[in-house]
């Protein structure tokens, strides 16, 4: 197939690609900017652009299909001539199902824990050389792509995110799977620009329930009460499995999974975590995996990219990353390290960065999300609020929000980066989240400072 990306420079798009490239299609693609590490990995692969911007010219009755990304605009030129001509345009996740359309399609969708969940699945299916195709919202140890097609594999794994399909498709991406066996992990209000009140929110995850294919299967986590209500209420005629936090203890900073075998050290820590655990464990059975060799593979999985990841570690210290930002993902990522390291001061500091986070009515929704820390701090720069078009917002509404009042909260990039320089780290754990920079912030300068 020749097939071409409008604005191919996204995450999930030129991995698209790069899979498609990869099985032998012809592929090009356009965009009028690409960030790295996108770029590199296109180039690589004769993939890149030869320069940025929209060419309608690139649009001609040789291409079999054009895959429409998210950046591009409904006005795009290069779309605007694809319709002209009659080009059949995908979206994202259309194309992914008009190629799983014969597989068995395993959908992974929740507000948090999906990315892990899915991650979780590949990792055990890996380790024992079981071949599936897969799409995953992170880059994994041991994958080269986030993406992988065949028309060989009986099986495809799809992270099921509930953000809109294209400009020109308005569905949520995980109404157009069409799962066979499906798993939900969590409702909690987020994309709020796209779904402006919780009810629209959680009724696109019950159009998502009953998308599943009849005779497929849902395992949900019954601790989640939003999740319980949609799941239970469905008049799909699917199984529902249930599933919930497994027992564990923690042992000297060691979080151990009791199995049948007895207790198991794990990689990963965390509440939020052993839930996610439980639900992969649950998939993979589904999908032929024994018990057994479950849990021979989970323990050697250490988390998926940007997902609680360690950045730096001292003789009584250590630092993690977290993509954590939303109010629900905060509060579990938060008290999932206080928990590991109870015994140590926890300074927790999460970047303001999203549509959602700015606006006064979800500000509130955090409320609460920062308690587990010693000491918590908020990082925002008041100009991504006006690039986004959205009213002030004022440390005063952030500080009621959080409903802590000795939250910190820095609004200038230098005054954050002196605040997490000036720190004594003994005996301590800093905890960074955000879905963006943290002002630039320098890890690897971090690092020797935790290391000296």
């Amino acid at each position: 197939m020749q097939i071409h990306f409008i604005a191919i420079g996204g995450s999930a798009m030129h991995n698209l690609a790069l899979a498609l490239a990869h099985k032998g299609d012809v592929v090009t693609g356009s965009d009028d900017v690409i960030f790295e590490p996108s770029k590199s990995r296109l180039e690589k692969r004769g993939l890149l652009p030869e320069s940025f911007g929209w060419y309608p010219e690139k649009i001609n009755e040789s291409l079999d299909a054009v895959i429409l990304g998210m950046h591009a605009k409904a006005d795009n030129t290069e779309l605007l001539k694809a319709q002209e001509l009659g080009i059949k345009i995908y979206s994202y996740p259309e194309f992914l199902y008009e190629h799983a359309k014969d597989k068995t399609r395993v959908v992974i969708g929740g507000s948090h824990g999906k990315t892990t969940i899915t991650s979780m699945i590949l990792h055990v299916l890996n380790y024992h050389d079981k071949e599936v195709d897969f799409m995953v919202g992170a880059q994994l140890e041991g994958f080269e792509r986030m993406v992988h097609l065949t028309e060989d594999n009986d099986f495809m794994i799809l992270e099921g995110d509930e953000y809109l399909s294209s400009p020109i498709d308005r569905r949520p991406k995980f109404h157009l799977y069409k799962p066979n066996i499906a798993l939900l992990s969590g409702i909690a209000w987020d994309h709020i620009n796209v779904f402006p009140t919780f009810e629209f929110y959680v009724e696109q995850f019950q159009i998502f329930v009953d998308s599943i294919v009849k005779g497929g299967s849902i395992t949900y986590n019954v601790e989640d009460s939003e999740v319980k209500k949609v799941v239970e209420a469905s008049e799909n005629t699917i199984r529902k499995l249930p599933y919930k936090t497994p027992e564990y203890t923690i042992e000297d900073g060691t979080t151990l999974l009791e199995t049948p075998e007895g207790p198991m050290p794990i990689e990963v820590f965390g509440k939020h975590n052993l839930s996610n655990l439980a639900g992969a464990k649950w998939i993979c059975q589904n999908m032929g995996v024994d018990e057994d060799d479950f849990y021979e593979a989970i323990a050697t999985f250490s988390g998926a990219s940007k997902r609680l990841e360690k950045i730096a570690e001292g003789k009584t210290s250590v630092a993690y990353k977290d993509f954590a930002h939303s109010p629900s993902k905060v509060a579990a990522t938060t008290k999932a390290v206080k928990e590991q390291y109870a015994n140590r001061k926890l300074i927790a500091c999460l970047e303001l960065h999203t549509y959602s986070s700015f606006n006064p009515e979800f500000l509130k929704e955090y409320k609460g999300a920062l308690d587990a820390a010693d000491e918590a701090v908020i990082f925002y720069l008041p100009e991504s609020v006006a690039i986004k078009k959205l009213k002030e917002v004022t440390p005063e509404q952030i500080s009621e929000a959080f409903e802590r009042k000795d939250l910190k909260i820095y609004t200038n990039a230098q005054s954050f980066k002196d605040f997490v320089f000036s720190q004594d780290y003994d005996n301590s754990v800093l905890l960074l989240m955000s879905s963006g920079n943290y002002g630039g912030l320098d890890l690897i300068k971090l690092k020797e400072k935790f290391s000296s």
